[in-house]
């Protein structure tokens, strides 16, 4: 598995010179991969809202993640699993996830620069909570096709008791006239002599020796038996008595269930269309709301913690799960200048465990991205 971290230094001689040995560690020892993420100058406003708006910016990661989250989950379930239509279709601006972090470019129509901090929020906040609440519309929609066609197929495919007759019983099985009707009748198999012996029996107007076995599987048969119509009543009475379960049955009613059965499964591929177009397009709109949220974070933070003039380097790090406690050792011995007590305090911090705690506190500016919710090996 991978991990990813954006952080942010200042551009300090110190800390520059930190920066290239850092590429140069990695490069000679494959600790990592580092490039440079691009963040534009943003508007700064009023120094002291920066404290209010990291906190609000911290509160809409959460929720964009999630969203995030959802939305790619979705995708898994409706396709299936199939990894490979879902990495086909788990793309930001038409390329992998991986490339266009790596490439990141700050979307300024989408995102002006000259907009305050608070309406770039406003205008990501805005854009996750409708693919969240569309997505909710959607899946709704789309699994309840899904689900009233499992339940018709299940009924084709279960035991004799519930699926479908209709390919096992043909019109020549069946009398229909004025006075005479035909039922069919499941039996269990340790029940056929009982059957034989009784079913002329279960009244009066049943047709003598008209009993014939239509169909049989592990645990039970398909009978069917001529009676008269008015007996129909007296004879599912006594037949439930005796444990034999009379099926109703018409070719109509069998006609019209494999047709809702038609009709539901054009209708599934059709909303299985609208539902895949859908979320790849919405996957990508909020996977990019949640990267330039990411980039808006470490700018405000950025600015909290180094201060005025805004002058700072965001980097891309990503490294295999099991090497990040030691590229986080490394990081900590880098940046130690930035804040000597505070992180040599965390040279021993736990990353065996996925993922890190963005109340973490380092030297340096970190934040973490997910790539558990996205499967990005």
């Amino acid at each position: 598995m991978t991990d990813l971290w954006l952080i942010s230094v200042p551009l300090d001689k110190t800390s520059l010179t930190s920066v290239e040995k850092l590429k140069r560690t990695i490069a000679k020892t494959n600790l990592a991969s580092c490039c440079k993420f691009s963040i534009p100058d943003l508007k700064v406003g009023i120094l002291d809202s920066l404290l209010s708006m990291s906190d609000d910016l911290s509160r809409l990661d959460t929720l964009t993640e999630s969203v995030v989250k959802k939305t790619c989950q979705c995708m898994r379930e409706v396709m299936e699993q199939s990894t490979d239509k879902v990495l086909e279709n788990a793309l930001a601006n038409g390329v992998d996830l991986m490339s266009y972090m790596t490439k990141f470019q700050w979307d300024k129509a989408k995102y002006p620069t000259a907009l305050p901090l608070s309406s770039l929020a406003d205008i990501i906040n805005k854009e996750v909570s409708q693919v969240e609440t569309e997505l909710k519309s959607q899946a709704a929609a789309y699994n309840s096709v899904k689900t009233s066609l499992q339940s018709l197929e299940r009924k084709q495919d279960g035991n004799l008791q519930t699926r479908s007759l209709n390919d096992i019983v043909r019109k020549e099985d069946l009398v229909v006239s004025e006075y005479l009707t035909t039922l069919l009748v499941v039996v269990t198999r340790g029940s056929y002599l009982q059957w034989e012996r009784t079913y002329e029996s279960l009244s009066n107007f049943v047709v003598p020796r008209s009993s014939r076995k239509l169909y049989e599987d592990g645990e039970a048969g398909v009978f069917s038996v001529t009676l008269f119509k008015r007996a129909v009543c007296e004879f599912k009475a006594k037949a439930k008595e005796s444990k034999f379960t009379v099926r109703e049955y018409s070719f109509d009613l069998e006609e019209k269930k494999q047709q809702e059965m038609k009709q539901l499964s054009v209708h599934k591929k059709e909303q299985y269309g609208i539902f895949v177009r859908w979320l790849k397009v919405n996957f990508s709109q909020v996977f990019i709301a949640w990267i330039h949220l990411k980039a808006l974070r470490v700018f405000v933070e950025s600015v909290l913690r180094y201060g005025l003039p805004v002058n700072y380097q965001a980097l891309l790090l990503q490294t295999d799960r099991k090497r990040s406690k030691k590229l986080r050792e490394e990081l900590a011995s880098l940046f130690m200048h930035l804040d000597p007590t505070a992180t040599a305090s965390k040279t021993d911090v736990n990353c065996d465990i996925p993922g890190l705690s963005q109340q973490e506190y380092f030297s340096y500016i970190c934040f973490y991205i997910n790539t558990n919710l996205l499967e990005i090996s």
